[in-house]
């Protein structure tokens, strides 16, 4: 753990510059808007460790997949979201002497994230090798409320010389990812330009073919008076600058404001990027920093207004959760259904930016909860668009029939990872869809979404589960074979207990929206028969025995559900007893040591009971939480939310809250040692699932909002905001009261602490 961040309730905050947490500091303090994302490198050169990153949301580039060896349904590439052109850029130098905080040396420093603007700030006063000092004041964003903008403001004031400060404003387009595979360069130039202060580096990917169009314009001010002096341009490679020098004097401060336009092919013709670049150019630099950073202000006061979490009491927990809803928000705004969620969001280039099933799982109950329902409905028709190529995805595997398998990494529908216990085994990413649908239809409402869009996947993944499924004959029973579920420290075993069971769920589910298209849809039904091919009375037969006869391993005298058949023949020590040395696991053991333990990564068989508490009593939840979570070493950002969630349904308050911790500072604290490649954003929704379903004890049952909540030792209050079905809901708890006020004109039923109460519009009752 590192604990370098001071604590604070809306900012992020570093004092002094911890050189060797650089790259954490960047990942922790990057920007983003929904479109694109900033790693917190510095405007000004920097010869130390650093990652640069610039990225740009679906504009991805399809890099050779390096294998040992081929297999059959191997996927060819994988795919990732490129190290984009650098805007940020702003070179500086005191009578040629260049700055660079790696060489100089550092007299103050603190920079800061602030959460409720989405303002990334530096100071610092740097003192070079000729004694030179300057104080340098940074600021920047990325606009939500301009998605096609980004803008600076930096100031140096010389604090003890007379001389030529010189600043070179540039885009560098001849950038690197450093996981490419082979050293390769993923850009091609098309058209470069400079003039004045206005310039542009337009690019194209290699293969795909995307283009982008960077561009900048810049204002420079002495003593806060416009200077008129003409730049010099600097003009290379993918490169383009604008060079101003000035004469200065002790206490002398210049200012440069640069803007910076992002415009891809994502959303305008090719022929048409030079010149939205030039109108968005002038937009920015007409409105200045000031009236920009306004618009961002509201802007992001508009999302915290509908997602902020509030917590008296605990410092640490509030700006945990904070940073978790802010790296969530400004990663997806929901406004582009082409577009998804990385783990690692626009941070890193870990995971390159693609799709795992971590959005349905982990993602869909945040969006669900604190923003309008069409941001949801996006996520799920990301997949429903992406259906054919998952049906294709299944046959190169051998499935036929019209058979789906999703890809487990993705970003146009294809498959695109390439460990092949993963690629083909972790299969319950289909369930993860499938539930992600169930999930969606119980909280909006919306049943309509059945018709066609959801049970044509549901259809597709059900053919999956019954192909994939195969008859024993030695157990009497349906059993699945060959899999990895959640727990990746587990590979190619049989009857993963997740996995097979979502893929019975599945199969149930989708029976249950047979009955409701005959009932309620019928002649579009029949239409979705011709067209899928569906034999109906065949096919959910078989259904129907899987369901009956599926086979799950489980302890008879413990009670449980084992993980998969032969969890008991490993040697069952406690993770607690291991070696802190040893910790994680991941980066001190080899692969075949932990393969051979009984260590988790993530909550597997957890997972299934979390979904589906109501499927299991409390007892039977008890047994399985006291056997797994002393073997879980959680070294997935995907785990702690789960077992949080399922303490607070036990009423473990203290292992309740100790996971909820876990699962907020997760990178703030750099628990796993590997937040320097990006933050780990798609468990950030598992931390809002941790608080509001785990202390808020929400759920949905048969249409109704459910609470039973409690507040943590040592919290003084908290409280919490939810959209659900037309209402908008803040839901306050101390120790002596239970708050619920309705901000919406929609009045709504609602269960707490077992109670049934209608809460009128735009009133509130307090127990």
């Amino acid at each position: 753990m590192k604990n370098y961040i001071i604590h604070d309730e809306w900012k992020i905050i570093e004092k002094g510059f911890h050189k060797e947490e650089n790259r954490i500091s960047e990942s922790l303090l990057s920007i983003g808007n929904g479109r694109c994302g900033q790693r917190a490198n510095f405007e000004e050169k920097y010869s130390g460790d650093s990652l640069r990153g610039s990225y740009l949301a679906g504009i991805y580039y399809p890099d050779k997949t390096r294998v040992g060896w081929w297999k059959n349904g191997y996927p060819e590439y994988f795919a990732k979201i490129l190290n984009a052109t650098n805007w940020i850029g702003i070179d500086v130098s005191a009578d040629g002497e260049e700055l660079d905080l790696n060489k100089a040396e550092i007299r103050s420093f603190y920079r800061d994230l602030d959460m409720k603007s989405g303002l990334l700030t530096r100071r610092f006063v740097a003192q070079m090798a000729s004694g030179k000092q300057l104080e340098v004041h940074a600021r920047r964003f990325l606009s939500i409320a301009d998605q096609e903008i980004g803008a600076i403001s930096y100031s140096v004031k010389a604090l003890n010389f007379s001389g030529e400060l010189s600043f070179l404003p540039h885009i560098d387009g001849l950038v690197v990812n450093e996981d490419s595979n082979y050293d390769e360069n993923f850009w091609i130039g098309i058209s470069q330009k400079i003039k004045g202060s206005t310039g542009h580096v337009c690019l194209e990917t290699k293969k795909t073919a995307f283009q982008v169009c960077t561009g900048m314009d810049f204002k420079a001010t002495i003593n806060g008076e416009l200077m008129t002096t003409v730049p010099l341009p600097v003009e290379k490679e993918k490169y383009v600058g604008a060079e101003v020098k000035i004469q200065v004097k002790p206490g002398d401060e210049v200012c440069i404001e640069k803007f910076a336009a992002l415009i891809s092919t994502l959303y305008h013709p090719k022929n048409k990027l030079q010149e939205v670049t030039e109108k968005t150019l002038k937009r920015a630099s007409d409105k200045g920093f000031a009236r920009l950073f306004s618009e961002q202000e509201k802007a992001w006061n508009k999302r915290w207004e509908t997602s902020d979490i509030r917590i008296e009491g605990d410092v640490a927990a509030q700006q945990g959760i904070r940073f978790n809803i802010f790296q969530l928000n400004q990663t997806y705004l929901g406004d582009d259904e082409r577009l998804n969620i990385g783990p690692k969001g626009f941070t890193g280039e870990k995971y390159g930016g693609v799709t795992y099933w971590d959005t349905e799982a982990y993602c869909l109950p945040f969006t669900l909860g604190t923003a309008p329902h069409m941001v949801s409905k996006n996520l799920l028709l990301y997949r429903y668009k992406h259906l054919q190529k998952a049906i294709e995805n299944a046959e190169k595997l051998g499935f036929t029939d019209g058979a789906a398998l999703y890809p487990m990494v993705t970003i146009n529908g294809e498959e695109c990872h390439n460990e092949w216990e993963i690629t083909f085994e972790e299969i319950h990413r289909n369930g993860a869809i499938a539930f992600a649908i169930f999930n969606y239809i119980s909280y909006t409402g919306d049943r309509e979404y059945l018709a066609p869009y959801g049970f044509e996947v549901l259809l597709a993944l059900s053919r999956f589960w019954s192909q994939r499924i195969n008859w024993s004959e030695e157990k009497k029973k349906f059993v699945m074979l060959g899999v990895t579920g959640p727990n990746e420290y587990e590979n190619n075993v049989n009857n993963n207990f997740h996995t097979s069971f979502m893929a019975v769920w599945t199969l149930k589910y989708t029976l249950e929206a047979i009955e409701y298209l005959k009932k309620e849809h019928p002649f579009l039904y029949g239409d979705l028969v011709k067209k899928l091919k569906l034999q109906e009375l065949k096919e959910t037969s078989r259904w129907m025995k899987i369901i009956k006869e599926m086979y799950f391993p489980y302890d008879f005298s413990r009670k449980i559900f084992l993980q998969q058949d032969g969890f008991l023949d490993k040697e069952l020590i406690p993770a607690n007893l291991l070696n802190p040395k040893d910790r994680p696991i991941n980066q001190k053991w080899s692969w075949d040591r932990i393969l051979r333990s009984p260590y988790i990564k993530q909550a597997d068989t957890l997972q299934s009971i979390y979904w589906f508490e109501d499927e299991f009593d409390k007892k039977s939840i008890e047994r399985h939480f006291d056997f797994y979570e002393p073997l879980t070493v959680h070294e997935s950002s995907l785990s702690s939310c789960v077992h949080s969630i399922l303490a607070a349904t036990l009423g473990r308050r203290e292992k309740a809250y100790e996971m909820y911790l876990r699962t907020a500072r997760l990178d703030l604290d750099d628990y796993n040692n590997d937040t320097n490649d990006g933050l780990h954003i798609t468990s950030m929704g598992g931390t809002w699932m941790a608080f509001v379903q785990g202390f808020g004890g929400m759920r949905v049952r048969n249409g109704l909002l459910h609470f039973n909540p409690f507040i943590p030792e040592g919290w003084n209050s908290y409280s919490f905001r939810i959209n659900f079905r037309g209402a908008h809901l803040e839901f306050k708890m101390d120790k002596s009261n239970i708050r619920v006020i309705n901000h919406s004109k929609v009045s709504l039923e609602l269960v707490v602490k077992g109670n049934q109460y209608t809460l009128d519009a735009k009133k509130e009752f307090t127990l």
